[in-house]
């Protein structure tokens, strides 16, 4: 990426080469201020950067390593099992990529079920003291909203409605995480006091969890994972108070 005219054409290998550290000054400032002003490859490349970062923790002492003289010698001196040999290494090369991608797995679902509540917590506390901008998009486009979301996450997700506890919809917004797209919905009673839902998608192969509670500060936080969405429901009220709101939360979702 030499102009930044030609930035939309050539992002694909721009973004590749920059998760990559393969630009030089000149294409790095560039491809930074295209990744300003366009939020969905941001996050394109930071996902990428993270497995990439990945890969290089688990294998790099693989990749700095010689190929041991003992892997070398009966090719050498047997080309006609050669073959023999490349086949064996490629199924052991196979069975070791699968056992590493369901360790990644499961790893990344425990890290992913850890960060929940602190991400969303650290949302919450974010955006709630926000008078005239607390969403993106306000309760009376509450369809456009939910769809809006559903379509970002690649998954479908509902805004609850929580009236009968005192609290009303106040609108959504779009945020960002290491695991991609979020969704956060709003919602204030009528001393002001507000509560945050927070919507992610997990990884691949999470099992559905029971309701946890932890404290971030002054912000609790219940949270659980439910098939593929993980969610976190925060406030800074009483601990009953918030429970009886996410089993409500939970119900609606899983009617």
């Amino acid at each position: 990426m030499k102009h930044e005219d030609n930035a939309l054409s050539n992002r694909e290998e721009a973004l590749l080469r920059y998760v990559d550290d393969r630009l030089d000054a000149d294409g790095r400032a560039t491809v930074e201020r295209w990744l300003r002003d366009n939020p969905d490859d941001l996050l394109r490349a930071h996902d990428w950067r993270t497995h990439t970062n990945a890969l290089h923790h688990h294998y790099g002492v693989l990749e700095r390593s010689e190929i041991p003289t003992r892997l070398l010698h009966p090719i050498n001196r047997a080309p006609r099992y050669g073959m023999r040999i490349a086949a064996g290494l490629a199924c052991v090369a196979i069975g070791a990529a699968a056992g590493f991608y369901a360790a990644r797995t499961s790893s990344e679902a425990a890290a992913q079920m850890a960060s929940l509540p602190r991400d969303a917590a650290v949302a919450h506390a974010i955006y709630v003291p926000e008078v005239r901008h607390p969403v993106e998009v306000g309760a009376d486009q509450e369809a456009h909203l939910v769809a809006w979301l559903s379509k970002r996450l690649g998954a479908k997700v509902n805004a609850p409605q929580l009236t009968p506890l005192g609290f009303n919809l106040v609108g959504g917004r779009l945020l960002p995480s290491e695991t991609g797209p979020v969704a956060q919905f709003m919602y204030q009673d009528g001393h002001g006091q507000r509560l945050t839902l927070y919507v992610r998608t997990n990884a691949d192969g999470v099992s559905e969890t029971s309701f946890r509670f932890v404290q971030e500060g002054k912000v609790g936080v219940f949270y659980w994972l439910d098939d593929k969405l993980g969610y976190a429901l925060s406030g800074e009220v009483d601990r009953n108070t918030l429970l009886e709101v996410a089993r409500q939360v939970y119900q609606q979702l899983n009617p």
